[in-house]
């Protein structure tokens, strides 16, 4: 194939009048209108002097349009670079430094904050607001809606996923075509995904989840989408008897079981419910299996790799658990120190191998060492275990990682504040259970002696420098950090002890 991303998932559309996106008000978009207007995008990329393995940084709305950029960005063989539309200037200033993006796309209302970010990165600032007016589509309304696709293959760049460990800045994951494409074959294989599907689509397109697992498996199978800007449980209820798919995070599901209106009745019309991006409480599972009949299939996947298991669509689906390994993904569970393989049943770091493992981080030869084995196998971070009947269990994390909502959070970045803020000594930032977002942040500090902390004033100023989900839900003075007798602070003590705080007794 000339160029395979594009022509398995997109190309294979064209001309096709079925509908492919439908938005809450009704409005049907057809796959051949998609490619039109992604046609007219790309030729907007190449006209401001982007070329084949360049980056573009997108932080605009959920919307069909922001997806069309997706669509040309792999159609002119571009790097797309999806950010979270939470991130701060400050936060996106180094996203498009470290990229070296040639062009920054942002929501017209943050083209001022941005301004200086790009011209200071020599990158071309264009907007797309959530209605997809801006000055990039009106760049777009004067192109042509075919567009020659470029060649590329499958080891070529097709996205730039940003993540980090506990420490240290964010790192670029390097993902390929054929990482892609490996995965959302697989998935739509394993899950039975066919052209008589209709997906709810609530998740966001900046994350794996939302664009790489839910957009791609669609396309592939041909799936008509329900794709809503956010999480509205109002639409979700309205549209879920026309429905047969969902994907969602944990608090989608808690919310659902929350509402009265969600039935085993109004749930009759569909096929199969999702969860993944964080662990999802046994209770839920109880729970939502008791009101709907369905047992939701939980999977677990991570930035560099997508989708690594899964319950099985056709069998026994254990809560608590994420299920056996793709086809085509060895998981091994290994010594932490060592590296050496461990025994079935034993708790270690998990590791896995195959053609969704990402290439590598992005200028970071040294990490991608540390990380990325040269058998092929990826050390994720994650502590696990494999039970009796093959089942892979989530236990936790080796890097201190917080998930919340389906959103990575690195305790380091929001310490470092919190460390800078009047009368703190120090500070630990750990992750605890919650009821809706799976994790959530929770922020201890000790204070210098003789000060007397405002709690408020420090959770107000720290927000100025972070994300919505990154902020600490509570703030907690205590005397001392506890700590092992090398003055590491013991952060799984600290998970253990507030472990209760925001669970329902």
């Amino acid at each position: 194939m000339a160029n395979p991303l594009f022509d398995t998932l997109f190309g294979r559309h064209q001309g096709k009048a079925t509908p492919f996106l439908e938005t809450p008000d009704g409005t049907i978009i057809t796959h051949s209108e998609f490619l039109d207007l992604a046609a007219q995008y790309a030729h907007v990329l190449v006209e401001l002097d982007v070329k084949p393995g360049d980056r573009v940084a997108v932080q605009i709305g959920k919307s069909p349009q922001a997806l069309a950029v997706y669509a040309a960005c792999v159609q002119a063989g571009i790097v797309f670079l999806p950010l979270n539309t939470a991130y701060t200037p400050d936060e996106v200033s180094y996203f498009v430094e470290n990229s070296g993006a040639r062009i920054l796309l942002c929501d017209g209302r943050r083209s001022e904050a941005l301004a200086p970010i790009a011209a200071a990165n020599s990158a071309i600032l264009e907007t797309m607001n959530s209605d997809g007016s801006g000055s990039f589509a009106t760049k777009a309304a004067l192109m042509a809606s075919v567009f020659s696709t470029v060649e590329r293959s499958e080891n070529d760049l097709a996205a730039f996923l940003y993540t980090s460990g506990t420490t240290g800045r964010s790192k670029g994951a390097m993902l390929t075509q054929a990482n892609l494409l490996s995965n959302c074959t697989t998935l739509t294989k394993e899950w039975a995904f066919t052209s008589g599907d209709v997906l709810l689509h609530a998740l966001p397109i900046f994350h794996t989840h939302g664009l790489f697992v839910a957009t791609n498996i669609a396309l592939l199978a041909g799936s008509k989408v329900i794709f809503m800007p956010k999480f509205d449980l109002d639409v979700i209820i309205a549209h879920m008897p026309k429905a047969t798919t969902m994907m969602g995070v944990p608090t989608f599901y808690t919310r659902l079981l929350e509402d009265p209106r969600f039935t085993k009745d109004l749930a009759q019309h569909m096929r199969l419910f999702i969860s993944g991006s964080a662990p999802l409480l046994a209770e839920t599972h109880v729970q939502f299996e008791q009101r709907t009949g369905h047992r939701i299939l939980e999977r677990y996947g991570m930035t560099e790799t997508n989708m690594n298991t899964s319950n099985p669509y056709r069998g026994k689906r254990r809560a608590g658990t994420v299920g056996f390994p793709l086809p085509g993904v060895e998981v091994k569970i290994t010594d932490s120190t060592t590296g050496a393989a461990l025994p079935q049943g034993e708790i270690g770091e998990i590791e896995v191998r195959g053609p969704n493992v990402f290439k590598g981080y992005w200028q970071m030869p040294e990490k991608t060492a540390e990380e990325l084995r040269e058998n092929g196998f990826f050390i994720t971070g994650d502590l696990g275990q494999i039970d009796e009947d093959g089942y892979l269990h989530i236990v936790g994390r080796n890097k201190d990682l917080i998930i919340s909502g389906g959103y990575n959070i690195y305790p380091k970045e929001i310490e470092l504040l919190l460390d800078a803020e009047d009368g703190v000594l120090e500070s630990a930032v750990v992750g605890v259970p919650h009821p809706d977002f799976g994790e959530t942040v929770l922020g201890i500090l000790v204070a210098k002696p003789g000060a007397e902390l405002d709690l408020d004033a420090i959770k107000q100023s720290i927000s100025n420098s972070l994300a919505r989900f990154k902020h600490p839900q509570k703030l907690i003075v205590v005397p001392e950090l506890p700590r092992n007798t090398m003055g590491k602070v013991q952060k799984k003590a600290l998970r253990e002890e507030y472990k209760d705080l925001f669970v329902p007794a």
